[in-house]
């Protein structure tokens, strides 16, 4: 009987034992198909999601506006007047009256020597200043009673009285500068060399003014230039008797910068 009981309760635990492992089993296989089910849900919705989009962001292309190419040639037309024989001394205000007029105001040379500052040749000491006037006599040289000449500030002034705010002091910018004012077609007075070469270094002298020293030469002389081209500067010289003189482009431009790159202009009316 013992032995009876003893074998029902093996038999029960066995049975237990194999429900439980029975039920293990199923469980596993239970969450192994959702897993499964998980995954291949994720995975359909991953390939339903549309893609993010990839942004190329395409190459803006600046459409490149090219600088309009410089003129490489220019010749106007300008009045010409000579200094001679009133004004031996007087180029720079002839040149000006020049580029006055050929900005259409009616003025002449005597009239724009009489109202130019002027300074002594020398005074107290001093020489006169350039900068500051007409240095000395500019009606008649002589060793008594010299003259030298005057720089662009009291010419652009004297310009200002005619063309007010239109004057332009181009003084210290760069040749190409000079030859776009004249490509937009207005002439430049400026100051160069005698013979539009460069100044050899034994011709320049200390001058003692009472502003400072001053490096001087009486090579000087001043033109209007009315065009150029990749060889030649075109102008009208006071002293030359004529328009349309011509120099060597870069002696010019050399004799120009050794006096300090000095020039004047105006702005047409219509701008």
């Amino acid at each position: 009987m013992k032995k009876q009981k003893t074998l029902a309760s093996m038999m029960t635990v066995i049975i237990i034992l194999c429900c439980a492992v029975l039920i293990t089993l199923l469980i596993r296989d239970l969450d192994r198909n959702k897993t499964h089910s998980a995954q291949t849900n994720h995975s359909q919705i991953q390939q339903t999601k549309p893609s993010s989009p990839v942004i190329k962001k395409d190459k803006v292309i600046k459409k490149k506006h090219k600088a309009k190419p410089s003129v490489k040639e220019k010749k106007l037309t300008a009045p010409y007047v000579s200094q001679k024989p009133e004004l031996p001394n007087g180029c720079e205000v002839t040149s000006l009256t020049m580029l006055l007029q050929s900005a259409g105001i009616k003025v002449d040379k005597l009239t724009l020597a009489g109202q130019i500052k002027k300074v002594p040749f020398q005074s107290g000491g001093f020489m006169g200043n350039p900068n500051e006037g007409f240095v000395g006599n500019m009606y008649h040289g002589s060793r008594n009673n010299p003259g030298y000449a005057v720089y662009h500030g009291p010419v652009a002034d004297l310009a200002s009285r005619y063309l007010g705010h239109r004057v332009k002091d181009l003084t210290g910018d760069a040749w190409e500068d000079i030859e776009k004012q004249i490509a937009s077609g207005v002439p430049v007075w400026t100051i160069t060399s005698i013979n539009f070469q460069p100044v050899p270094k034994g011709s320049w002298r200390e001058w003692h003014t009472k502003q400072g020293t001053i490096q001087i030469t009486f090579q000087e002389h001043s033109v209007l230039v009315t065009g150029y081209d990749e060889d030649y500067v075109y102008f009208n010289d006071p002293l030359a008797g004529g328009p349309g003189s011509k120099a060597s482009k870069a002696a010019f431009v050399k004799a120009w910068k050794q006096f300090g790159r000095q020039a004047i202009s105006y702005t047409p009316e219509s701008h």
